[in-house]
């Protein structure tokens, strides 16, 4: 009989597959065109996805956000952070926007509808990736916007640090986060005829990102899919050093054992979150990398959280 947990790692990533295949099935079809996917884009960026993120962030328990988990995420992050900026920005001399979309690419998983039923059927509680989710959306995000929003690629034109400061607090998806992150702090619950409205546009970005995803790749352009160096490192660093250096922070400096360790462990082992390629769609940068990073992490990441889930459990 099949291991439940194994069961909903894979059950997971069957659901987000199937519905990119479909964006790339409707694609092929003629039914959506190649152009249509800057507009799905742009819908997931800014009416989709910050119902979303205020949705989640608005019902996060705040005083959980320091958990062990959090602490092992970040540790991963930063190591694989470091060395992508080290290689991409002083060797490789890739632009703030490059070296910006290799960062996220590398590092910022998908934690929202991958590893919301992760945590919840395999860990038993899926309040466990709420720190992850909320360090994303209010640390990761903003200074990624803010280093996109002021590079000459990001947005055609140099642009003063004072712009560059309180910019993200025109971005959607930074002051959905902040609005949620308010309500969260003073624990009201807003009136159900407020947010189901909301709820139903948050219930959107998922499909509508991983559709034009899928749409992307039905284009046929060369480049769609690519193995250059800097998605071979970003791929590499995503799918195996984030969940190593997460498992040696957890087991050796937090001596973590046994479910914590797994949760640590299978966690940073996240692929990167479609997110990110809709972020590099809106600001126009290294499309490619973050296309073909979601897709290579998430293909490499099904047998990774397997094998992490049948040794550790």
């Amino acid at each position: 009989m099949p291991d439940p947990a194994v069961s909903a790692v894979v059950g997971a990533f069957v659901a987000l597959v199937s519905v990119a295949v479909l964006g790339y099935v409707v694609g092929l079809l003629g039914v959506l065109r190649a152009q249509d996917e800057l507009v799905l884009s742009r819908l997931a960026f800014f009416v989709a996805t910050p119902a979303l993120l205020f949705t989640t962030v608005a019902r996060a328990d705040l005083h959980s956000i320091f958990s062990a988990v959090l602490v092992t995420n970040v540790a991963g992050l930063f190591v694989v952070q470091v060395i992508f900026l080290l290689v991409a920005a002083v060797i490789w001399r890739r632009t703030r926007s490059e070296a910006t979309i290799g960062v996220l690419a590398s590092s910022y998983v998908n934690a929202g509808n991958l590893g919301v039923p992760v945590a919840a059927y395999v860990l038993g509680d899926g309040a466990l990736v709420a720190p992850i989710v909320l360090f994303q959306l209010l640390v990761m995000a903003p200074i990624a916007f803010a280093v996109l929003d002021g590079d000459r690629q990001g947005s055609g034109r140099r642009v003063s640090w004072r712009t560059v400061l309180t910019r993200p607090l025109r971005n959607p998806l930074t002051v959905a986060s902040l609005l949620g992150l308010l309500v969260a702090s003073v624990d009201v619950q807003l009136p159900s005829l407020l947010m189901r409205p909301i709820d139903l546009l948050a219930a959107a970005a998922v499909p509508v990102g991983l559709i034009a995803y899928g749409l992307s790749l039905s284009a046929g352009t060369k480049g769609s899919i690519t193995l250059r160096r800097d998605v071979v490192l970003a791929v590499v660093l995503k799918t195996m050093l984030q969940p190593i250096a997460a498992y040696a922070v957890a087991r050796w400096l937090l001596d973590l054992h046994g479910p914590a360790l797994l949760a640590a462990t299978l966690l940073a082992a996240l692929p990167t979150a479609q997110n990110v390629y809709v972020y590099a769609v809106h600001y126009r940068a290294s499309r490619t990398l973050a296309r073909s990073a979601v897709l290579l992490s998430t293909l490499l990441s099904i047998p990774l959280m397997t094998a992490i889930t049948g040794i550790l459990s």
